[in-house]
């Protein structure tokens, strides 16, 4: 398996060039936080990642993390080695608040660098992942005194935290929890009850591990309304902060996965010994409204992972590709074969990932930065809109992301040939790994729902609307800059998702089965459009670059021909699906269900 080395040039554009970056300085927050010295930043962990990181990945699939008699678990070969260093070298710590020990950069510059650690090895990846949600939940809603016990090493990575909010028969649907909180005279509780799918629920990393866990208390509301949540970490901090006793949580079991193998996907045992001893965050009964704090940042953490380890699995994929000779073209010298990648179909599959992959890095980015503005913007207004775009973005970023991580992986094997088909090349770990992502945080189905249920109807469509005239502003900059093969399919491509928008609207969205028969064929169409409107930007950027005699010929050409394949090979997926998404729900229940088993 080839190593992983980061796109810094195609990173940089998008950070600059498509999401202007620099624009964050302006806000008080990030005015002195050295913006400047991003490209020295990306360089050194793009370095980090590839040489320390990176050769981790194949063990962690090869050996996996291991369950032992006494309930701990081992994490596989280099893990604790390469884990440490990437704390010492402050990684985890970028964007978050340095009043508890981190970096203060902006959330955009943070996923950058996690596009590189969740490229390099995504079962690691989540680790940190996971940490980072508990940050963000403990950051919003915990009080003073927990914010300065949990956050320092939280942020730093000493310790990881987890999220604790399914069990064996609350899945989906979290209201069905039945994890127990009883009050003690001290002011802690104690937790019982059992998690399962508690990603680096137990490990040998940190020293402490943080769960955060929604349980209910004696006479809590049914449903949703009567969750709340709890701090209960692996061991008790005592008052100078030092480590206690081991609290009552055991690790049962780790599940046996298709992919991340390296990362123990937990059965957690609350309570086996009288009850965990957990402090209570914010109000009781509040426990799922804090959760969707960190939610955004979650899915978008997700979304992430299907355009990373799309990435790594395209370069291997080219790699492969400029080295397997197969076959012959009409120019071929006699007695040999060609390159596979002068095939016309292998060019086609390259070209394929290399563009949804950049259309994936600027949607991913865009959300980056509009949760920025949501949060830092000093301007009321404006932190609106940003909260607005994030919501309208995130579905996409997770959902359509995710689902393209799938398909590009799958393109990734298919270039391999039989090659790809056999585990020694690596090329399979790729499409096994990001399988989950298009499942865990809420299935990909859920974010088609969220899509047409609550982010269209925002401000009665309006937020969609404001969006999809951007992108008719985009298509006129396009025309008049003689960039009409970009233009034209992506003008066709936006008519059609103003079309299923508008139907979908008088058709009662998420409230109806005609609305949701076509969620996840809108999110599609959405995903798509959006992507190819980024990439049409990325086009008259690296035009204008061109027309000032800048530097890197080669690099800004190729931004153009790739939005032109996407506009042309891509996009026009976007009207055949309408009638997919505008089509109504007869055809789905025309069958009655006993008639499908036959």
């Amino acid at each position: 398996m080839s190593e992983y080395s980061p796109p810094l040039d195609d990173m940089k554009f998008s950070l600059k060039e498509v999401v202007d970056v620099s624009s964050l300085a302006s806000f008080p927050l990030f005015a002195d936080i050295g913006l400047e010295s991003l490209d020295d930043i990306l360089d050194e962990a793009g370095r980090f990642f590839n040489e320390v990181i990176s050769p981790t990945n194949r063990a962690g699939d090869l050996e996996g993390s291991t369950l032992n008699q006494d309930g701990t678990v081992s994490t596989p070969t280099g893990f604790k080695e390469a884990y440490a260093q990437y704390v010492d070298a402050g990684w985890g710590a970028i964007s978050f608040d340095p009043e508890y020990g981190g970096g203060g950069f902006p959330w955009l510059v943070g996923i950058a660098v996690t596009e590189m650690l969740t490229a390099a090895n995504m079962a690691l990846s989540l680790n940190p992942m996971l940490t980072q949600g508990s940050i963000h939940a403990l950051s919003a809603h915990g009080d003073q005194s927990q914010k300065l016990t949990w956050l320092p090493k939280l942020i730093t990575g000493e310790w990881a935290g987890t999220m604790n909010l399914t069990e064996p028969q609350a899945g989906s649907d979290v209201g069905a929890l039945t994890t127990k909180a009883e009050l003690q005279q001290d002011g802690t509780y104690l937790i019982s009850g059992q998690k399962i799918y508690i990603t680096w629920g137990e490990h040998d990393l940190t020293e402490n591990i943080i769960h955060l866990v929604l349980a209910r208390t004696p006479g809590a509301p049914p449903g949703t309304k009567g969750i709340s949540l709890f701090i209960v970490p692996k061991f008790i901090v005592n008052d100078d902060g030092s480590l206690g006793e081991e609290n009552d949580v055991k690790c049962l079991s780790i599940e046996h996965k298709l992919g991340i193998h390296a990362s123990p996907t937990c059965v957690l045992q609350f309570g086996d010994n009288g009850g965990a001893r957990g402090y209570l965050v914010g109000d009781e009964n509040s426990g799922m409204r804090y959760m969707f704090t960190m939610m955004n940042q979650a899915r978008l953490a997700v979304g992430l992972e299907g355009l990373a380890v799309a990435d790594r699995s395209y370069q291997q994929a080219l790699e492969y590709a400029l080295e397997r000779r197969q076959g012959r073209r009409a120019n071929t010298p006699n007695g040999e074969s060609a390159l596979i990648i002068e095939h016309p179909d292998v060019k086609r599959m390259l070209m394929t990932m290399k563009a949804n992959i950049e259309a994936m890095r600027c949607l991913i980015y865009l959300n980056a930065k509009a949760i920025d503005t949501a949060h830092n913007h000093p301007d009321e207004s404006e932190r609106e809109q940003g909260k607005e775009l994030t919501d309208l973005l995130t579905p996409l970023s997770k959902g359509w992301c995710t689902d393209l991580g799938n398909e590009m992986t799958s393109l990734g094997i298919q270039i391999h040939g039989g090659m790809g088909f056999v585990e020694e090349t690596g090329a399979a770990q790729h499409y096994r790994d990001i399988r989950i992502a298009g499942i865990y945080e809420g299935t990909n189905g859920i974010q088609a729902i969220d899509l047409v249920g609550r982010k269209l109807g925002m401000r009665n469509g309006e937020v969609v609307s404001e969006l999809l005239n951007q992108i008719d502003e985009t298509i006129t900059t396009l025309m008049e800059n003689d960039l009409q093969e970009i233009g034209k399919p992506l003008k066709e491509a936006n008519e059609s998702l103003k079309s299923a928008s508008e139907w979908l609207l008088q058709n009662g969205g998420g409230s109806t089965d005609d609305g949701l028969s076509g969620a996840t064929p809108y999110l599609r169409m959405f995903g798509t459009t959006v992507g190819g409107w980024l990439l049409a930007k990325s086009a008259i950027k690296a035009q204008e670059l061109l027309d000032e005699n800048t530097e890197n010929e080669d690099f800004l050409n190729a931004k153009i021909e790739t939005a032109k394949f996407f506009s042309q090979q891509l996009l026009p997926q976007v009207n055949g699906l309408l009638s997919s998404a505008t089509s109504g729900s007869s055809s789905l229940y025309a069958i009655d269900h006993e008639t499908l088993r036959r």
